[in-house]
């Protein structure tokens, strides 16, 4: 049996590799990880998503938890991996458990590991708990386990709902006002995910009006895969269309991304949200810092940074890459392509309910339309056109052989344009002269190889990945 943590924990086909008995194994070697890491008073966050069996496997680490003497607060329903990562900060607590498997096929299940910190366990921590399971499972050590109800009644388990601090927290973070004073028109898609609901519960005592769709619980995500990007946001884009709406926002699976639709019904991809929020917190509240995005996020962001002489720091795919820079010193603010960001003042987590309401925040300060402002955001630090292409794999590929022959073959120009240089932070990465650039990288999560492109306009876009395609069909 092979459990591997990727860039963000454990995911798994349910019933094939993430069954009952190895999420047991995985809980005590997480055991073993949290009294290494605090022997006198080890406390444990558990929270789950919507995904079939969630609850009941989120009650099985409980278990095995309250078995090795670990203080257990688990929640009592579904809840944003956010609101489960600032519990572990609220509470002082030395681990959190996430039982999600994010945006994923709901086919797969799988465990975040959070640190003391609040955000994703660092790799050296992953590899500490892959170090105890393999340990046990050569030496036929089973995890330990207690009855639910007695660990209930013996309070080594405690019943609560994270989402009440949470929404708290993030009210320091949003001006409720602004936004209350836009009243604006929302529609808030939960993707059938554990971020349901949250964001017309944030605004429910504004003049807001939020209406929810994807909201029921449904293990099956309405056959999509609970991901906020355009070709599963169909219903929200009707939704927007067929309405009068001002946006919509789409929440993942687990609620730590955002996407968004605006009035026209167009989507609003997760770098133009970065950016207009960036330019907000840097010219409407001042704010000042480092600015952390990854390889794979649009140069819009540079360009923020640089007007503001603000140093820019680019890291591998990976939200745990940003929260190391926020673990540092004085970031303003962090994101990925994805649609994971967070704040200052925030945990080092992406935060989809957070950015959705400082998206809103944005549009009710300006006045103006979310195309509106796309439009403007575009003019001032575009143009910036961007697609991906997932190519799926017929046999595994090995980054680092991937990586040199990109590296040997890159030509000087592609599709007429210099290519300025060629970076590998985590892939490959071409950058052009005329701003654009073309990155190509193995999938943590998936069995993909993965090609981005961003350019100024939509031609160039195609022919940047079409080249892409064609290089990556040589690896």
């Amino acid at each position: 049996m092979t459990i591997k943590f990727g860039t963000d924990g454990w995911r798994a086909v349910i019933s094939e590799t993430f069954t009952f008995g190895n999420l047991r194994l995985v809980a005590q070697a997480i055991a073993d990880f949290v009294l290494e890491e605090n022997g006198t008073d080890p406390t444990v966050i558990i929270g789950f998503d919507t995904r079939f069996l969630s609850d009941r496997y989120a009650a099985e680490v409980a278990r095995v938890m309250a078995a090795n003497g670990i203080q257990t607060w688990l929640a009592r329903a579904d809840t944003p991996t956010p609101a489960v990562s600032y519990a572990v900060v609220n509470k002082q607590a030395t681990a959190g458990v996430m039982i999600t498997a994010s945006h994923n096929a709901p086919r797969y299940n799988g465990v975040k590991l959070k640190a003391n910190y609040g955000g994703s366990a660092s790799p050296a921590q992953n590899r500490r708990v892959e170090y105890y399971l393999e340990g046990n499972l050569a030496s036929g050590r089973g995890p330990n386990l207690m009855e639910l109800d007695q660990a209930i009644r013996q309070e080594r388990i405690r019943r609560f709902d994270p989402s009440w601090a949470y929404y708290e927290h993030l009210s320091t973070l949003v001006d409720l006002d602004i936004i209350s004073s836009g009243e604006l028109r929302v529609v808030a898609d939960g993707m059938h995910g554990a971020g349901r609901g949250a964001i017309g519960e944030m605004l429910a005592r504004g003049r807001t009006r939020v209406q929810n769709i994807r909201h029921e619980m449904n293990p099956g995500f309405g056959g999509i895969h609970p991901e906020p990007i355009t070709r599963h946001l169909g219903m929200l884009m009707s939704t927007i269309q067929a309405g009068h709406w001002d946006v919509g926002l789409a929440t993942d699976g687990d609620a730590d991304r955002i996407g968004a639709v605006d009035a026209r019904g167009n989507f609003v991809d997760p770098h133009r949200i970065f950016a207009l929020v960036l330019r907000y917190l840097l010219e409407k509240r001042g704010w000042r810092g480092r600015v952390v995005r990854t390889v794979s996020t649009t140069r819009m962001i540079d360009r923020l940074a640089a007007r503001h002489n603000l140093p820019l720091v680019e890291t591998p795919v990976g939200f745990n890459h940003i929260a190391d820079q926020i673990l540092g010193d004085n970031v303003l603010m962090g994101g990925e392509e994805s649609g994971g960001m967070t704040i200052k003042g925030h945990i080092p987590e992406g935060d989809g309910v957070l950015l959705g309401l400082l998206l809103l925040e944005v549009m009710a300060e300006a006045r103006a339309p979310l195309h509106a402002l796309v439009e403007d955001l575009l003019a001032d630090v575009g143009p910036a056109q961007y697609a991906r292409t997932d190519m799926k794999l017929t046999r595994p590929v090995d980054k680092k052989d991937m990586v040199n022959m990109l590296v040997n073959a890159a030509p000087a120009a592609i599709d007429g344009v210099a290519v300025e240089d060629v970076q590998t932070t985590d892939g490959v990465k071409y950058y052009l002269e005329d701003g654009s650039w073309l990155l190509i990288r193995p999938s943590g999560t998936e069995p993909v190889l993965r090609v981005y492109a961003e350019a100024p306009d939509d031609n160039r876009v195609r022919a940047l990945l079409g080249f892409g395609e064609e290089m990556a069909n040589k690896t």
